[in-house]
């Protein structure tokens, strides 16, 4: 195996975590944003506000698109081992 062969699983591994991530990364933003607004409008500041809507929207995003993040595991997966398999 060569040094670019595994710099590309390297970048693929990256990116896989990285697609995989952001949709969880993105809504927990979006939601502590929200709730900081309303904690600052409200003069409420709380630090265990945050974490039960932050919880429930990731159980929201895996039910979702859960079927989606298997089938992207699974296809970085048999990437993988086609590679290893084409090293003979």
């Amino acid at each position: 195996m060569t040094q670019g062969e595994i710099l590309t699983i390297c970048r693929e591994a990256v990116l896989t975590a990285l697609t995989i991530a952001a949709p969880f990364l993105i809504a927990s933003l979006i939601i502590g944003i929200v709730i900081s607004v309303f904690q600052a409008a409200t003069q409420i500041h709380e630090q265990t506000i945050t974490f039960v809507p932050k919880i429930l929207s990731a159980a929201l995003i895996l039910l979702f698109i859960g079927a989606w993040i298997i089938n992207v595991i699974v296809g970085f997966t048999e990437n993988v081992f086609t590679m290893i398999n084409n090293l003979s």
